[in-house]
Order: structure tokens, then sequence, then C-alpha cells
């Protein structure tokens, strides 16, 4: 049977950890089984249980603080993560859960890893071949909210990490919760844009990049490709909502083996015993 795995991606202070952390809480509400798995060498903090934490095998100041390296941040981020790629047999270890259990990758900010460099790709292609369902959680600040242009950048930034990772994609908003009442209005509107209607609300007719601009509006909305599903967190019912469509896109629980259900009791044999009483 199928192990199942999120791969909690975006941006840099999309809030990867605090999704986490509210995942896990509701899932145990559920009394479901879910692991987090810290995939951030960066790291610095988090208020939930790890099952696995990459800083055990290496971590950001290790690549840094190498004088033959010489890495920045983002440089040692990146090595980083192709010093577990050259390691998945220490990950493959960590991951010893049982069948039907779940797994949320908390994944770094950095977004050259899943637009640029393949070690995500190969991160995916080694967990399928440890048969897990892969899907990922794709989240952007609601703060791009703010206007259409920096929407439209959110959006070709997950379309760019879902072509490149190839797996099941559910993009989140996030941070709702922090949204001004005038913001949340408008919410409707970036949830089913007409990007093209939006930029050009926005940009000069006849600036330098108006035809550009009107190509990307129309690759987003001509073929649907990017849809958010909004989170609040002070929403029980958007997590319920959230959690369902992800579980539909990894077909969790469709190999569950069924709970036993008892024989209904005839109402005539139901008499008859309490006639004996």
């Amino acid at each position: 049977m199928p192990k199942y795995a999120q791969l909690v991606i975006g941006p840099a202070g999309s809030g990867k950890s605090t999704y986490c952390s509210k995942i896990v809480k509701h899932c145990e509400v559920l009394k479901r089984v879910v692991h987090v798995v810290n995939l951030d060498p960066a790291a610095e903090y988090f208020d939930y249980p790890v099952l696995s934490d990459i800083r055990e095998l290496i971590n950001i100041e290790d690549a840094m603080e190498d004088s033959s390296l010489h890495f920045g941040p983002n440089g040692g981020l990146v090595f980083c993560m192709e010093f577990l790629a050259s390691n998945f047999e220490w990950l493959e270890d960590q991951l010893d859960v049982a069948e039907d259990d779940y797994i949320l990758f908390d994944c770094p900010g950095q977004i050259e890893l899943y637009t640029h460099i393949p070690v995500m790709k190969q991160l995916v292609k080694k967990l399928e071949s440890w048969d897990f369902r892969v899907c990922a959680a794709f989240l952007l600040d609601a703060q791009f909210l703010v206007d259409g242009s920096k929407f439209v950048s959110g959006s070709l930034t997950a379309l760019s990490t879902m072509v490149n990772l190839e797996i099941p994609h559910v993009n989140v908003l996030t941070k709702l919760d922090l949204l001004s009442k005038a913001a949340r209005k408008n919410i409707d509107r970036y949830l089913e844009p007409e990007l093209d209607a939006m930029l050009m609300e926005e940009t000069d007719s006849q600036g330098k990049f108006h035809a550009l601009n009107k190509a990307i509006a129309h690759l987003l909305d001509d073929f649907s490709l990017v849809h958010f599903v909004p989170l609040d967190y002070t929403d029980e019912e958007s997590i319920t909502d959230l959690l369902m469509r992800i579980d539909m896109a990894i077909q969790y629980g469709e190999d569950l083996e069924p709970k036993e259900m008892n024989d209904p009791v005839d109402p005539e044999d139901r008499q008859d015993t309490e006639s004996y009483e």
C-alpha cells in the first residue's frame, strides 16, 4: 500500500512552517497520523515534532563556514540540497514509517530550487520510487493580492514550479487572516481572475510592455493553469476544504481497508431477545 507526501513549497516568508504546524494540529483532531520532515538547512525554529531534520545531515553553517567553498546564504543552501540529493539513502532510512502514513516535507523558500535546479525533481522521483504519492502545496502570501502585476508574478512562479515538478499541484493563498477588510472583499477577483482586464487596468495601454503583459495574461487565462485555494487559519472549514483537495489529488484513503460493521439487527429478533429478559 502507498504512503503519502506533501511538498510544502513557496517563496520565502509565505508561511510554510506555519502551514505544517496548522495541518499537524488539524489532523491530530481527525486522528490522522501526519509526520513532518524538515528539508530547510537554514531553519532555526519550528513548533512541531519532526520525523527527520536535514540539519542532522548538513546545515547552512557547514557550507558557509567552509573556507574552500566560499558560499553565501543562497549558494550554501543550494549546496546543502545537492548534498542531500547525493545522499538520498540517508533520507530513505529516516522515512521508516507505516503504510498509509502522511508526511509533510517543509521545503526551503529559494525558488530557484524548483525552477532552475533539478534537485527537487530528483527528490520527487526518489519519493515515487519509494512508493509515495506526492503532491506539491505551493504557498503564496496573500499580500500578492495588493495589485494585479504582483499576482501575475506569483502565478507565473507557481506555473513554472508546476511544469518543472510534474506532480499534482495545489496553489494556496496564505495569511488571509492578516488582510484588511477591504482587501478581503476583493479576494474573489483573484480566485477567478480575468488577468487580461486586471493588468490592462493597472498598466499603460500604450506602454513598452503592453504586448508582453497581454500575452502573459492570455497564457494564464486561456489554459486555466493556475488557480488558488484561500486558506484562513481562523476558519476550520477553510483548512478542511484545502486538505480535502490535496487528499483527492493524491487519492489519499482510497486504499485504506474498510472498517467492519456489525450486521443490522432485525426488529423481530430484537423483540425476541427482549422477551427473554
